[in-house]
């Protein structure tokens, strides 16, 4: 079902809505208007039943005939249709007659007599029906014992009042129907932009985004995002959620080349120790006469080895990507530091290893120890393994109240700039240009990734900065504050064993 059609019931509760809504206004503006003008016609109608009456009395009282002389109705100057009647002391009435045109006036009937003996005689204006003659506005005037009942027709102002809501009603349905008009045409207009969201929100609907690439889905144009308006905001929340559902599915996208490519590294790593381990075996199960069973026993344990530590640093990845939380107690940097470049000068002697320490506060970090020697020995075999002999390595420590550096410099070829953006990355390698001492030192590509995910584990960061002839690996740490130390530095070369 197309858009247009989806909302196409919404315009048509909109226009009844507001349809309804314009009838009640309508209606109470007629309503209105009626009972006003009514109410005029009334009062106007009233006052002038009120002068007739004052009329009649005053004419009464000027005939001072019998209690039931009328003789004043021949006076001139009484409305047609008018009615008088004189009235005892009790209410009763005497004599009633009623004006005509062009003739003498004429005496009620009984029964119409009848219709007015229920007129209360409190000198307000009543409403009375009278048969033959119509409703009438009728009151009683009394002065000095002389009661006259005088009344006037209403036929006037209910014609009058009849032909208003006719018009009003007209009007009205005029107005209604100029009205449903107009907002028909607002309401379908205004939808517009609704519209095209929600098309939009249809063809991304069809949009194939459980495979493949997806790139370019459609959005919602921008004069149909305009955050002045409801339909805009609509437009511009979808636009952002398929920005989101864009970006989202690039970066599952980009997670599964990664994964894919880091199954195919590692599986590579892994098939070359084990081709090895199972070619030597079969040399040694053969007992070829050119494979001494020593040294292929050698190989065979070195190659395990090898597979060992890959295995080890696949797995420790592993736990560091589930978060999984590290051991934790206080470590004196420091120490631990000068202790690991040792261990680089002793396994690289042609190689000149400097250690610095500029300390404000004793360097403690707050970690697992284990991990943050492996940081160490990977990063200075990395600056062994990738510079040529004679390159001189300097490891610095800084401390300060709230961080710990650890830096790690060399004056070596540097990293290619290509490669420098992925230095981190798994199964990278420098072998292209970065010098190696030996075969013996290849690396799997995994060491400087494992450096990555146990300084991130420990709420940390790595920065590296290379250029040909300066190398600078900046570790930094969150520290815990410790005691005052000076500034010194140390150069290995100089000193006996630790």
């Amino acid at each position: 079902m197309s858009a247009r059609r989806r909302l196409r019931p919404l315009r048509t509760r909109l226009l009844v809505l507001i349809g309804l809504a314009l009838a009640a206004v309508c209606a109470a503006m007629a309503l209105t208007t009626v009972f006003v003008q009514r109410a005029y016609l009334l009062g106007n109608l009233d006052d002038r039943v009120d002068t007739a009456a004052e009329r009649s009395l005053g004419g009464a009282r000027l005939h001072p005939g019998p209690a039931d002389d009328l003789s004043f109705l021949m006076d001139s100057g009484h409305s047609t249709g008018m009615l008088a009647a004189r009235l005892d002391d009790d209410g009763s009435i005497l004599a009633a007659e009623v004006v005509s045109a062009n003739a003498p006036p004429r005496a009620l009937t009984d029964a119409q007599r009848t219709a007015l003996a229920g007129v209360r005689t409190d000198g307000s204006t009543h409403t009375a029906a009278v048969p033959g003659l119509g409703t009438y506005r009728v009151t009683v005037a009394e002065s000095d014992g002389v009661r006259v009942l005088t009344g006037l027709p209403m036929d006037d102002v209910q014609h009058m009042i009849s032909g208003m809501v006719v018009v009003e009603a007209v009007v009205a349905v005029a107005v209604l129907a100029a009205a449903g008009g107009l907002c028909a045409v607002v309401v379908r207009r205004q939808l517009r932009p609704l519209g095209r969201v929600a098309a939009t929100a249809a063809e991304v609907s069809r949009a194939p985004l459980d495979r493949g690439e997806v790139t370019g889905l459609t959005r919602v144009p921008a004069r149909d995002t305009d955050p002045a308006s409801e339909a805009g905001q609509v437009g511009a929340a979808l636009n952002r959620m398929i920005d989101h559902v864009e970006s989202s599915l690039t970066a599952r996208r980009r997670t599964e080349e990664r994964m894919r490519r880091f199954l195919a590294d590692a599986s590579h790593e892994l098939r070359t120790p084990l081709t090895s381990i199972a070619g030597y075996a079969e040399l040694m199960k053969r007992g070829s006469d050119g494979i001494e069973p020593v040294l292929a026993w050698r190989r065979v344990s070195a190659e395990s080895a090898r597979m060992t530590g890959l295995v080890e640093d696949l797995l420790l990845l592993a736990r560091l990507d589930e978060g999984r939380p590290l051991q934790s107690a206080e470590v004196d940097v420091a120490a631990l530091v000068a202790e690991a470049v040792w261990d680089a000068r002793a396994a690289g002697a042609g190689h000149d290893w400097e250690l610095e320490l500029h300390l404000d506060d004793a360097p403690s970090v707050l970690g697992d120890e284990a991990r943050l020697r492996q940081v160490m020995a990977h990063l200075l075999a990395n600056a062994r393994v990738h510079t040529p002999p004679g390159t001189t390595v300097v490891t610095s420590v800084e401390s300060t109240a709230d961080r710990c550096l650890i830096r790690l410099r060399d004056d070596g070829p540097g990293i290619p700039p290509a490669l420098l953006p992925q230095v981190f990355d798994r199964f990278t390698r420098g072998d292209t240009s970065r010098i190696r001492s030996g075969p013996q030192d290849g690396g799997s590509g995994l060491g400087l990734a494992v450096v990555a995910a146990i300084v991130s584990a420990h709420g940390g960061h790595i920065d590296v900065e290379s250029e040909p002839g300066r190398t600078e690996f900046t570790v930094v740490l969150p520290s815990t504050a410790g005691e005052h130390a000076g500034d010194r530095r140390v150069d290995l070369m100089s000193m006996n064993s630790p």
